[in-house]
């Protein structure tokens, strides 16, 4: 029976125990024995190896979905008379085992600050294959960027076209940017997560542009690769992408008119499904609205098509990751400010928003089942909730669970893989959980755990008596 408290979105499930393809990554599986597997290692035996809270990454399911990307940007493009390179957003997941997995499967990858440029090259991706973002990138940054050779650097405001000029010039080098313009298009999708529409901090307006175009193409060490756009994020509907689009390279054009550009950089934000509720489209569709509308609006102003850039990011880390909880108390609490009196069952487990900081920031809502078994017990609607001393920190909103669950269970929270780890911190003085990758029956640790100790390691007076206690 559904509860009345329930979102309209969240139907009650017909059965507790399935594993919808949709949200999980490619792997998982419920054995016979009821507990779940990832490629073909039981949860429990990882959970009892490493620890939970734990982030777990089908290894083949990330690599299909980074070729798969690749694929089908790469196709479309083709069926224009261009090429698309393709930047892996590794804001979403960055470690350096992931670098070598986007650098055997060929993709480029995008990073946004210092410390993931620095993980990027030790990962052993060439730097050409690099793009550095971000809205303040320090001079240092720059200045690293530089000396690297990173392919190319966005500039994001006009400061930036002369901070950049002269780390170049220093360097006798010659630096690729391109230049972020903000199209005025309104995503659908979150407020935080919109990130082409006017009154943000992102990029510039596109009346501006070619004056700092111009600005640009003046400096001898700065070589423009063209315009940039990134109309938001978890998008599922292609209508923003085309009139953002459409408004992008009539600018291209427009500027292309004194030199050629060889470029545009159409951004990421493929949506992808977070619960079963959701319908998330595969990224043919919209790699073919993208690109039909470049052809159409380049044949428009009679211009030459130039090679396209994408930066997808949660659609590849995302669906490809999952989250590992014990839980630790249940409690039915009875709400009573509603309609009628209703029942929501809080289940708390051993990590929470610093391990998962989404539902708190955006209102996401996730999907979880019971891992370490099956049960035939009957629906409850559920909250996972954590550790955490904030009434807000919940982990999956609203979800249903069996009535049963208890102590000692093992929780799977699905579509985990992407800003989940990236986003993780020390709330609490709550260590950070390791990261497993699963492949072919095999687990292995790619990011170890935290320890407590590691939480004092920049403790300057804890690191003094430490080390006092040694000598005495």
């Amino acid at each position: 029976m559904s509860n009345p408290l329930a979102p309209e979105w969240l139907d009650y499930p017909a059965d507790l125990n399935a594993v919808d393809e949709k949200v999980w990554p490619r792997h998982v599986r419920r054995r016979a024995t009821g507990e779940l597997e990832v490629a073909g290692v039981a949860v429990t035996e990882i959970a009892a190896q490493f620890g939970t809270p734990l982030y777990v990454i089908d290894e083949d399911d990330f690599r299909a979905r980074a070729t798969a990307a690749k694929n089908a940007l790469g196709d479309a493009a083709r069926k224009i008379g261009t090429e698309a390179k393709v930047y892996y957003a590794s804001k979403a997941f960055l470690s350096t085992e992931i670098v070598s997995w986007i650098n055997e499967l060929g993709l480029n990858i995008d990073v946004a600050s210092g410390g993931e440029l620095a993980a990027a090259l030790a990962g052993g991706i060439d730097a050409s294959r690099i793009g550095l973002h971000g809205n303040n990138k320090s001079l240092r940054e720059i200045g690293r960027a530089v000396t690297a050779g990173v392919g190319a650097i966005v500039i994001d405001s006009e400061l930036e076209i002369e901070r950049i000029a002269s780390a170049a010039g220093a360097q006798d080098k010659v630096q690729p940017v391109r230049l972020r313009v903000n199209t005025g298009v309104h995503a659908n999708t979150h407020d935080f997560l919109a990130t082409a529409r006017e009154d943000q901090k992102f990029g510039i307006a596109l009346a501006d542009a070619p004056a700092l175009v111009a600005k640009i193409r003046s400096h001898s060490h700065l070589k423009f690769l063209g315009l940039h756009q990134h109309v938001g994020s978890q998008i599922f509907n292609a209508e923003g992408f085309v009139e953002s689009t459409k408004r992008l390279v009539a600018l291209h054009a427009e500027l292309s008119k004194e030199s050629e550009i060889p470029e545009l950089n159409l951004g990421g934000g493929f949506g992808v499904n977070y619960t079963p509720a959701d319908k998330a489209p595969g990224i043919s569709y919209f790699a073919d609205a993208i690109t039909a509308v470049v052809a159409e609006e380049c044949s428009k102003h009679a211009v030459k098509v130039p090679k396209l850039a994408f930066e997808p990011g949660r659609f590849i880390a995302g669906p490809a990751g999952m989250t590992l909880y014990n839980v630790g108390t249940v409690k039915d609490v009875k709400v009573t400010d509603g309609a009628s009196p209703a029942v929501r069952k809080y289940v708390s487990v051993d990590g929470g928003m610093s391990d998962n900081m989404r539902t708190a920031l955006y209102e996401a809502e996730y999907h979880t089942v019971l891992a370490s078994r099956s049960s035939e017990a009957q629906a409850a609607l559920a909250r996972v909730v954590g550790k955490h001393c904030e009434s807000g920190d919940i982990v999956v909103r609203n979800d249903y669970l069996p009535a049963d669950v208890h102590p000692n269970d093992l929780l799977a929270v699905a579509t985990t893989g992407a800003y989940c780890y990236s986003m993780s911190n020390n709330y609490n003085f709550l260590t950070k959980p390791a990261v497993v990758a699963v492949k072919s029956g095999e687990a292995r640790l790619i990011i170890r755990a935290e320890t407590e100790a590691d939480l004092f390691t920049r403790d300057l007076k804890y690191q003094a008596t430490a080390n006092q206690n040694e000598k005495s």
